[in-house]
């Protein structure tokens, strides 16, 4: 179908004529790339989330790979992390020579990764974990900060869907603090989007240094440094990238972020009529994920559990009605370029991941952005319910 033809997509960026009117004026400016605002970026990126540094990169993906880079995670390494996530995290871990090891999720409505999972999978070269927050609700930290610190390993958080969202049982620390970095997505699908673009957050001053020389090919000074007059030469300190963000996209990155409790809010909203309208239904097999804490995540998707064997019926009921679902995610251990990696070459493949299975034959995502009305999502749960009811009569 026709993307315009959808009366419901999946997801829409909110953009309007604030970042219309950011951009116009660094056009005007004449200085693209990366320089005072997306300097600016990070300071405020960095403060809303209680973070000392923030490191703004070319994707979320280049966030990942940094990380990794920055950490000295290679060959002979393997990092424990979840199939029931996007393919980056795992492609960026044999990008940089080191092994992923899946690790299954918690249940199929809590699909997180599971500590006890992890613990049973470290082995004498295990030295990461990444742990991702799906759909922008929290892992259970308290419990992989533990396991972490117990067995040092390096915690590295994926909270691509989460910016800005607190735990309040953590001391409202947010998302991406509580590794020793933290990885974020401005994708255009995600709850703040520059259209492509990324941000690392540390607390080490350290690593920071190095992961802004890896951005930038390991140099010691920039373009705008040198435009400036702060430098007139360079050196070369490590062997670096080019992941360097442009200011056009760090500065409708500083509109987004202005907006951003505001969306997340939206989402909420939209959350909430989704999982308020599937527990009313009480159908068979029908559960809203993360429905008992739908007020309490940064609701970056949607997901429903529906038996293996409706879904795709399900799923051409509301295609037919002209709304958009999708599947997050199909697992990474299914994919083919992921078949060939077995045990003899370090457990890259573990075929013991039921509940990482079961979710993901269930599961359905539905509709959710900030600028759906929550009448619209009452709509959509009532095409839903309505595709299921019949099932079950």
């Amino acid at each position: 179908m026709n993307a315009s033809k959808w009366r419901y997509a999946l997801a829409e960026p909110t953009l309007g004529s604030e970042e219309a009117l950011v951009a116009k004026e660094v056009v005007e400016s004449g200085w693209l790339s990366m320089g005072p605002r997306t300097q600016a970026f990070e300071e405020a990126f960095a403060a809303k989330h209680g973070s000392a540094h923030a490191i703004a990169v070319a994707n979320g993906t280049a966030a990942l790979h940094l990380s990794l880079l920055a950490l000295g995670i290679g060959p002979g390494d393997e990092v424990i992390q979840p199939s029931m996530t996007f393919a980056a995290s795992a492609n960026m871990t044999i990008a940089v020579g080191a092994t992923p090891v899946f690790a299954d999720i918690i249940s199929p409505e809590e699909p997180t990764i599971d500590p006890e999972d992890i613990a049973r999978r470290i082995t004498p070269r295990t030295k990461a974990v990444i742990v991702m927050h799906y759909g922008g609700y929290p892992a259970r930290m308290s419990e992989l900060m533990a396991l972490c610190k117990a067995k040092k390993l390096l915690l590295i958080e994926d909270a691509c869907h989460g910016p800005a969202q607190r735990v309040p049982e953590l001391g409202h620390r947010a998302l991406g603090t509580f590794g020793v970095l933290g990885t974020f997505s401005f994708f255009a699908n995600k709850n703040m989007t520059t259209g492509e673009g990324g941000m690392i957050l540390s607390d080490d001053e350290g690593l920071a240094t190095k992961l802004r020389l890896l951005r930038s090919h390991g140099m010691t000074s920039l373009s705008w440094d040198r435009h400036r007059g702060h430098a007139n030469s360079y050196d070369v300190m490590v062997h670096g990238l080019n992941y360097r963000i442009d200011d056009l996209r760090s500065a409708i990155g500083l509109v987004q972020l202005e907006k951003l409790e505001q969306a997340n809010s939206a989402r909420r909203a939209v959350a909430k009529t989704y999982s308020r309208a599937i527990e009313e239904a009480n159908l068979p097999d029908l559960t809203y994920v993360f429905g008992d804490r739908a007020e309490f995540g940064a609701a970056h998707i949607a997901a429903i559990l529906t038996p293996a064997s409706k879904r795709d019926d399900i799923r051409t009921v509301l295609r037919d009605e002209r709304i958009q679902t999708s599947l997050h995610y199909p697992p990474i251990h299914s994919f083919t370029a992921f078949l060939d990696k077995g045990v003899e070459a370090g457990q890259l493949i573990d075929a013991g991941l039921p509940m990482t299975e079961e979710f993901a034959s269930r599961v359905i995502t539905l509709p959710i952005y900030s600028g759906l009305a929550t009448e619209d999502a009452s709509i959509i749960a009532d095409t839903l319910i309505q595709a299921f009811e019949p099932e079950f009569a």
